[in-house]
């Protein structure tokens, strides 16, 4: 090669482009439990990366400010969730976004109900959050609120899609950017449809999906039934009835393989990117899906799958 000629890389494959591009710029979650055993994130997420901070039923939400300051202070970007039904008023609602103001300096928030049958205090849902007005005067930039394609076993679907019309409503006069951070889902077909049906019906946001992490079959159908997962939790059931494979480890490739080809292949879609649930360990799941957002994979024939080619043990 003369110094006259220019290196140019190898055209990446179609589908694995399409795949690279929805992957690229994930969010990933922690809880503040799961923050204790992380000695520093840095090991294993990139400066910049956006991580959702989860306030799970019967939380101290003083975690969720020591948890979203460590994550500011080790470079990310910190997305507290607020949920609903677990503050008590507005007052404490105010104080939560003043500390988090004050401590962390945050400018971005996940709002949702949240999962308790019975509301705490004076919310019961996100959009009475969002009414106060006190995110937008906390200078929060960007706010996701939750989506479900495979619905809620705590909002009937006709609700839920009221929920979302009120939301792109608040969303067109509010100063914040607002997206929607879905439930994890194993296949993509049902949620393929929901992004259809949502969008007729006027969804102009765009839809972070939620996307699981690498774990072991048993742990995915565990998280899927406490979380009231739908239809694509035969995608789990089918392979459960060989006990064999209820340790194996699976990943999420046939899943992404279909929505990225959905996203290229339909311009109108409001899908935009994924969010990394990792039920198995932020440490796998994150070290998997860099390996993905870099094309570090070999596709399988007539697209059947991928694999990655790091260790990602």
């Amino acid at each position: 090669m003369t110094a006259a000629t220019k290196w140019e890389p190898e055209e990446m494959d179609p589908a694995k482009q399409q795949i690279v591009d929805l992957v690229a710029g994930f969010s990933i979650e922690t809880t503040p439990g799961s923050a204790l055993k992380i000695p520093d994130y840095r090991e294993h997420l990139r400066a910049g990366a956006t991580v959702s901070v989860t306030f799970l039923p019967g939380s101290d939400f003083d975690d969720t400010i020591t948890t979203a300051k460590r994550l500011k202070d080790e470079g990310f970007v910190p997305a507290p969730h607020f949920a609903a039904r677990s503050i008590p008023n507005k007052a404490a609602l105010e104080e939560y976004l003043k500390r988090l103001q004050g401590d962390v300096g945050i400018e971005e928030a996940v709002v949702l109900a949240g999962g308790v049958n019975t509301p705490l205090g004076d919310f019961d849902n996100s959009m009475e959050l969002l009414a106060t007005g006190l995110f937008e005067t906390y200078g929060i930039k960007r706010i996701g609120v939750a989506g479900h394609p495979e619905s809620s076993p705590d909002i009937p679907s006709a609700q839920a899609l009221e929920a979302l019309q009120w939301k792109n409503d608040f969303a067109r006069n509010s100063e914040a950017d607002f997206y929607i951070a879905t439930q994890f889902c194993f296949e993509a077909a049902p949620i393929i449809a929901w992004e259809k049906t949502i969008r007729e019906a006027g969804n102009a946001l765009p839809i972070h999906i939620g996307v699981p992490g690498l774990a072991t079959l048993k742990t995915l159908i565990n998280h899927a039934k406490a979380c009231g997962i739908g239809p694509s939790m035969r995608v789990l059931t089918r392979q459960a009835r060989h006990i064999a494979k209820l340790l194996t480890v699976q990943q999420p490739d046939r899943l992404l393989i279909d929505l990225a080809h959905h996203k290229a292949t339909n311009p109108l879609s409001a899908i935009a990117k994924i969010h990394v649930y990792p039920l198995g360990g932020l440490r796998r799941s994150a070290k998997w899906s860099y390996s993905v957002a870099d094309g570090d994979f070999t596709m399988a024939k007539q697209g059947k799958g991928f694999s990655v080619t790091r260790d990602i043990d």
